[in-house]
């Protein structure tokens, strides 16, 4: 259960109970559960939104019900990431400053801008109505795709509580077996939507390579949280464009 709490507790606002003493090794193997918080968080908004259908909400209220449950129960941290990392990833300033600015708590144009045309996009999606199903599989194939990341890029910074569950294990054998546990928890999700599983998957890693580009060859928490907010964007997109 120490893995299951620990993974619920980085990728959630959700409560917790103490787990004592976490050592690097500890983060690294609750990796392997992050498409079952996925599917925790992801049933929650699939309930939401059937209860919101059963009572006859407006599609955009319901949108909006939703987009506020997404961000609430992640505790704004991954829009937070999102947010940070335009400021710090868009300036045209050297990778030393861009981690600078990633830890500077005030906003900047290029997080409104962002933080706003994200935000429209994800709410507009959502007030189409996805599958309640689809809803369900998202925040599955979302969290399941970026220990990608984690395990392909080193950690930006020498500190941050982010470096736990990035750093690569010392064995090889031990990081793809985390890589396959979570590909097979992500598997029936991606059975049923493959295209929004193929976008969510093409997002992170896109993202990944633009934003260790920017930040001298790292990732950073930020980035992981931006990662999650845009592939789930972009898995609804794929959504829409294939059942046009």
């Amino acid at each position: 259960m120490k893995s299951w709490w620990l993974a619920v507790g980085f990728l959630t606002a959700l409560p917790t109970p103490d787990v004592g003493v976490v050592s690097g090794e500890d983060f690294r193997r609750s990796r392997r559960l992050y498409p079952l918080v996925g599917l925790l968080l992801g049933g929650l908004s699939a309930l939401l939104a059937w209860g919101c259908r059963r009572l006859g909400l407006p599609a955009g209220v319901e949108g909006s019900l939703l987009l506020a449950a997404t961000f609430l129960a992640t505790g704004f941290l991954h829009l937070d990431g999102l947010l940070d990392c335009s400021d710090a990833l868009l300036a045209p300033v050297p990778p030393a400053r861009r981690l600078v600015i990633l830890k500077d708590v005030h906003m900047g144009a290029f997080a409104f801008g962002m933080g706003f045309v994200v935000l429209t996009v994800f709410w507009q999606l959502l007030s189409l109505r996805p599958p309640l199903w689809l809803l369900a599989s998202l925040p599955v194939l979302s969290r399941a795709a970026v220990v990608l990341p984690m395990s392909l890029w080193p950690y930006a910074r020498k500190d941050g509580s982010g470096i736990l569950a990035s750093a690569p294990w010392p064995e090889r054998r031990a990081a793809l077996l985390t890589i396959l546990v979570v590909a097979v928890l992500a598997a029936p999700a991606a059975w049923f939507f493959p295209w929004t599983a193929l976008a969510v998957l093409l997002a992170q890693l896109a993202f990944s390579v633009f934003a260790a580009r920017r930040l001298d060859g790292g990732l950073t928490g930020d980035c992981y949280g931006a990662a999650i907010v845009l592939s789930e964007a972009c898995g609804l997109l794929a959504w829409v464009i294939a059942k046009a």
